[in-house]
């Protein structure tokens, strides 16, 4: 991506922030959440990004008229990208402490993505959302939410927070897209299929996460935030699609196509952002180039 998509990315996260973040973190500032000059240029830099993403094509062989089977499918090309590999076996306790605070967990803030994506849902659906959401919520257990989880790892590890204009522009729209989705109701479908392929993929590769804690030696609180992920993400993602994305699409069946397009446009976010954490992280073997 060139400097003008990471000015627009920049700015969008700013954005979203108005949208997302905690007020108290953002002061008088939130007032400015719907102002025009801040709506006009959200829109100005969303038409751009959304031009990219649409012009995105499915793999040749993953057909869009069974919209739960080309979400499997999706999911199963990339379920396991190198750089999950590199890290079970091989990476160091510094490369995996960087891995982890460019990557963030399986993805930051889920349970408010996946509060913002039930809103006018319905029926199974909206049953299913709430269940998930409310294994986010460690099941009514304080100690159990994930976002706790996560800050107990954060706290064990000594995680560093990398400034934005220290990440690479992969990680910055990796960051916002799920912005794009969750303050634009109109993309409702599309976020449907962008978490639900987070949730399909997120249980193996976290595995490969545990493998390189426990290789590397990390403390005991480093693991339950990732041990809970690779136990329940692949019941969740088995759950999404028949509990959630089957009975939205036998309502509303003009929504297939565009739920299986929130996840591609997923996939090819994350897939661009692992490759250039990979060359960032991974040094190339003689003979073979870091991306292979």
């Amino acid at each position: 991506m060139d400097d003008g998509g990471r000015d627009r990315f920049m700015t969008l996260l700013g954005i979203y922030d108005l949208h997302r973040a905690p007020i108290e973190r953002l002061g008088d500032a939130v007032r400015l959440q719907h102002s025009p000059a801040v709506a006009a240029r959200k829109q100005e830099c969303e038409e751009q990004w959304l031009a990219e993403l649409e012009a995105l094509q499915l793999p040749a062989d993953i057909d869009v008229s069974d919209p739960l089977d080309a979400m499997r499918a999706l999911a199963a090309r990339d379920r396991l990208p190198r750089i999950y590999k590199w890290l079970a076996r091989e990476a160091s306790w510094e490369q995996v402490v960087h891995f982890l605070a460019l990557e963030g967990g399986p993805d930051a803030d889920f349970d408010d993505l996946v509060a913002a994506c039930q809103v006018g849902l319905g029926g199974a659906a909206k049953m299913e959302l709430a269940t998930n959401y409310w294994d986010e919520m460690g099941n009514g257990d304080p100690a159990a939410v994930h976002t706790v989880l996560h800050e107990r790892l954060v706290e064990a590890v000594g995680l560093p927070t990398i400034p934005l204009a220290e990440q690479p522009t992969s990680a910055l729209a990796r960051a916002a897209f799920c912005g794009l989705l969750a303050t634009n109701r109109w993309l409702q479908p599309e976020m449907l299929g962008a978490l639900g392929l987070i949730e399909l993929q997120a249980g193996p590769r976290c595995r490969l996460v545990l493998h390189a804690l426990e290789r590397c030696g990390a403390p005991p609180d480093a693991m339950p935030f990732y041990e809970v992920h690779a136990d329940v993400d692949p019941r969740h993602g088995k759950d999404w699609l028949e509990k959630a994305i089957a009975p939205t699409i036998e309502r509303l069946p003009e929504w297939g196509p565009r739920i299986v397009r929130g996840a591609l446009w997923r996939s090819a976010v994350n897939a661009e952002f692992l490759a250039d954490v990979s060359d960032l992280l991974i040094a190339p073997k003689p003979g073979r180039s870091a991306a292979a």
